[in-house]
């Protein structure tokens, strides 16, 4: 029987700690105060606009939470040049090579299936299928940034959003725009939920760290005694 030894391996550099971490407080100020807007409180429908500034100050949250996201987008996006290997633009593209492929086949049949790894061994950094949900959800935060600034554009008082003001009129006006908005919105919700027990299922199954490593960087493996990595 081979003799095994936990090695903590550093993985997430700080940028990437900190784009996870506004990138999530962001996300979840938008859906929030985006479903207030779209759902009025009771409490603003018995009431005079002019008597309070609850909803416009739900607005002004939402505004400043879509910055930090996009602040939040444009870090991850250099960092994706100038960061570690597990951070690297390439590793978000899995299903071009073979070896991603198998890699996403394999959390397919662990994830899903619940069947053990062979050699029970976890992917380090993003897995496969995680990498590939990323990129997909990155693209959604573009559509959700394009439609977002394209509302706010006949309202906007400053250059950054008025660049947005064609969005509405290429989708046939607000009001689609807005079908957009909120529809993607509710794709986000479901990566949440799935982000979130994944996050746990594998902290628990594989005993790797994944939810403390977000917060101090480092996973940890098992290997054989002297294996250099």
């Amino acid at each position: 029987m081979k003799s095994l030894q936990v090695r903590k391996i550093y993985v997430w550099e700080v940028p990437v700690r900190i784009f996870h971490w506004v990138n999530a407080i962001s996300i979840t100020v938008l859906i929030v105060t985006g479903l207030l807007i779209t759902y009025p409180p009771a409490l603003l429908r018995n009431r005079e606009a002019w008597n309070t500034f609850l909803m416009g100050y739900i607005r002004v949250t939402h505004f400043i939470a879509a910055y930090f996201f996009v602040a939040a987008m444009l870090l991850r996006i250099y960092w994706a040049f100038a960061g570690n290997k597990y951070a690297r633009l390439k590793v978000f593209f899995p299903f071009l090579y073979k070896k991603g492929l198998k890699g996403m086949w394999d959390v397919i049949v662990h994830d899903i299936f619940l069947f053990s790894r062979k050699e029970n061994k976890a992917q380090l950094g993003h897995n496969s299928l995680a990498a590939t949900m990323y990129l997909i959800m990155f693209f959604m935060a573009l559509i959700m940034l394009f439609t977002g600034f394209g509302l706010y554009a006949q309202n906007a008082s400053w250059w950054l959003p008025r660049m947005f003001s064609w969005v509405s009129p290429l989708l046939g006006g607000d009001m689609h725009t807005r079908l957009v908005h909120h529809t993607v919105m509710w794709f986000f919700v479901l990566f949440i939920v799935v982000h979130i027990y994944l996050a746990i299922f594998h902290d628990v199954k594989d005993a790797d760290g994944e939810v403390s490593s977000m917060i101090g960087g480092y996973k940890f493996v098992e290997e054989p005694v002297g294996k250099e990595e």
